[in-house]
């Protein structure tokens, strides 16, 4: 809303040096800066809160990693750090005319809403399942049903509804409507809920040590950042041929804020952490960040981005394939991983966790830079 304010001074009294809060790079940079002094001021009152009401970790005794017991009695749902901020963030400094972000703020809230009760039934009722599966898969199919309407049936988006970049593919993009307009929705609706949905989860399951989430979210928020700016600039886009998207250079407002927030998180969320995100906070980076990547129709490109999320959700999906394969076959099942996912793996291998974590950061930080090159590499 700031954004408007800052215009309409322009508009009256035309101060010199307020022209610049109409470039979308320097509202982005100020996005960041506001979220990250946002967590790192609020973070402190809310961590104090948060072991006022005990809201704090448990040991699982299943996770099967001694060193774990310390993280016991950490608070926990500090993902509330990071949805404010963002929120706040984005609301501030965003266009509030544009559709992309009040749906992207949409995802964010409804997707942090559902880690949030999950946490509590975790935490504060003491239920270790938490939030039963399908009900999470209930909220996470909405989002991503409301994210696949919202793009396909939206009138301004017509022209490219259905239209996707192809990574290493010059002058080509996936049509999703490939069985015709008439069935469009039918093909283009379930990808966006699958893509929301495994993104999310990904992430979650990601969100197991010091940093590592946080980490993790912020480069790949960075790099969708990049892109969502050149799909928004026709001179851009022209030159990379790839869609121009109008509308779409906001979202580099709210990738920007996503940055920020991790970052912001990281100050408290560094080994040993002082707090930990909970489904809060991973749910609704991972949702953000599937939804940004639907929005500037470079969801093919999540594989590489967000490559370190998907091995993680990889290795869990094969440990216990394997797991109930071999239990079938010999009678005991047997396990391909010491134990998932991957990063606990290591963790029984004996590294020390800020070595898996920054490792980690490392890999998505090439990730990264290699997704950003393949506009390029066609």
């Amino acid at each position: 809303m700031l954004y408007l304010l800052l215009d309409w001074i322009q508009d009256v009294a035309s101060p010199p040096g307020f022209g610049v809060f109409t470039f979308i790079t320097v509202r982005s940079a100020l996005a960041a800066v506001t979220s990250f002094f946002i967590c790192v001021f609020i973070g402190k009152k809310i961590i104090r809160l948060l072991k006022r009401m005990q809201i704090e970790e448990t040991f699982r005794d299943d996770v099967g990693l001694d060193n774990h017991y310390d993280k016991a009695g950490t608070p926990s749902m500090g993902g509330l750090i990071i949805l404010l901020a963002i929120i706040f963030s984005t609301v501030m400094w965003a266009h509030p005319g544009n559709i992309y972000i009040w749906l992207i703020l949409v995802v964010t809230i409804v997707l942090g809403g559902v880690g949030f009760v999950d946490d509590y039934i975790k935490i504060i009722r003491k239920n270790k399942e938490g939030l039963l599966g399908k009900f999470k898969i209930i909220g996470q199919v909405a989002v991503g049903a409301l994210v696949g309407a919202v793009l396909y049936f939206y009138p301004d988006f017509q022209e490219y509804n259905t239209l996707s970049t192809i990574p290493f593919v010059k002058d080509a993009n996936i049509d999703y409507a490939f069985l015709g307009e008439a069935l469009g929705w039918a093909i283009y609706i379930p990808v966006c809920i699958f893509i929301l949905t495994a993104v999310s989860n990904s992430v979650n399951l990601t969100d197991g040590l010091d940093g590592l989430a946080s980490g993790t979210s912020a480069i790949a928020g960075l790099a969708l950042g990049i892109l969502a700016y050149v799909s928004g600039r026709v001179d851009y886009s022209g030159f990379l041929d790839i869609l121009y998207l109008p509308g779409t250079g906001e979202l580099t407002i709210y990738c920007a804020a996503m940055v920020g927030a991790c970052f912001g998180f990281l100050w408290y969320n560094t080994y040993p952490a002082e707090v930990f995100m909970g489904d809060t906070g991973s749910l609704a980076l991972g949702g953000g960040i599937g939804a940004v990547a639907l929005m500037i129709h470079k969801e093919l490109l999540l594989p590489i981005l967000c490559g370190i999320f998907f091995v993680e959700a990889l290795s869990v999906i094969i440990q216990t394939s394997y797991f109930k394969y071999t239990k079938r076959k010999y009678g005991v099942g047997r396990r391909f991983f010491k134990i998932a996912p991957l990063h606990h793996h290591f963790e029984k291998k004996g590294w020390a966790e800020p070595k898996i974590v920054v490792r980690f950061w490392i890999i998505a930080i090439l990730l990264a830079i290699f997704t950003i090159i393949t506009l390029k590499l066609r």
